[in-house]
């Protein structure tokens, strides 16, 4: 059985990566990058020494991908970064897959994908697409949902919000959602690629606990030592702000001053989505797949410290 994770250059499929090869012979597995030299040097060596075949590819490259998923059995396809192009360049990676005699599919989605209610979140139509997509084909598939990203909250927003004179603006409100760590997100996309799920399931990726972002202001404060203030605000407010720290507002605004690499729309609405209730979303999916709980903001927050500790002032240099 040959196994492919797709984007190992990037942090959710690394993790996927570092996770299945603690459970299968690199000599069965493949991994793929847009760039090998994004990923550190002595990484590379010892997947390469493990066995791993490493290939290049790109979604808009096509026979980049045929060779690469060659004699996979099962595939983790990450989703792309480009959002507006990413429907076509994820339709290309499930073709070759398929064409590639791949059986399973499984693929990151993001919370909502399938349900209009989440339309207007900036990131959600691209995953509707895909998942309707690849559940068009026929071929075996999971679909994993992951919610917002627990740690964006623990490092972009806490580096924002130092950059603003210690103010934490958000679109979210007082409400809640089960943010997730990426290392839970990591742990159960392995499992389902490993065959531990149930075909054609979407599975939300969601973490243990409900947190409002006001919460977690108040957790770096604590931990921090710095005064942070939690400032709920309505969406034109929050763009004038980011529009302050040179954050477009669109996808396609320049971002060559900005300290994060998401726009405006972005920032704005999947924070609004917590305000609607939208992500406070409750599964046990990870625990069943795992074996084991979801991480909470606390369980954590050491991991983040060097945020405040060193200043960091832009996203490239987060670890």
């Amino acid at each position: 059985m040959r196994y492919i994770i797709t984007g190992v250059d990037g942090q959710l499929a690394s993790r996927v990566a570092e996770t299945v090869l603690a459970e299968v012979d690199g000599r069965n597995l493949t991994f793929t990058c847009m760039k090998k030299d994004r990923i550190p040097q002595d990484t590379v060596q010892r997947w390469e020494n493990a066995g791993v075949k490493i290939f290049e590819i790109n979604y808009d490259d096509i026979p980049s991908m045929e060779r690469a998923f060659k004699d996979g059995d099962r595939i983790y396809i990450v989703s792309g970064l480009e959002v507006g192009r990413r429907v076509e360049q994820h339709k290309n990676a499930i073709d070759t897959a398929i064409k590639a005699g791949i059986s399973h599919i499984t693929y990151s989605s993001f919370i909502g994908a399938t349900d209009p209610n989440y339309a207007h979140v900036f990131v959600t139509p691209d995953h509707t697409a895909t998942e309707n997509y690849l559940k068009s084909t026929g071929i075996a598939y999971n679909a994993m949902r992951n919610n917002l990203y627990l740690e964006n909250y623990l490092t972009m927003y806490t580096m924002l919000a130092l950059m603003s004179d210690n103010k934490w603006l958000s679109t979210a409100g007082e409400e809640r959602a089960t943010l997730v760590h990426k290392d839970d997100c990591a742990r159960a996309a392995a499992a389902a690629l490993l065959g531990k799920g149930k075909d054609n399931e979407a599975y939300n990726i969601v973490g243990s606990e409900s947190v409002s972002v006001r919460d977690l202001c108040n957790l770096i404060k604590e931990v921090s030592g710095r005064d942070l203030e939690y400032i709920p605000v309505d969406a034109e407010q929050y763009y004038k702000h980011l529009e302050k720290m040179h954050i477009p507002r669109e996808i396609t605004g320049d971002f060559s001053r900005s300290p994060v690499p998401f726009c405006g729309d972005d920032l704005v609405t999947t924070d609004a989505s917590i305000k609607e209730g939208l992500l406070n979303v409750h599964s046990n999916a990870i625990e069943t797949l795992t074996g084991q709980k979801p991480k909470t903001a606390r369980d954590i927050i050491g991991k983040y410290k060097y945020i405040w500790e060193n200043n960091i002032q832009n996203w490239r240099d987060m670890k």
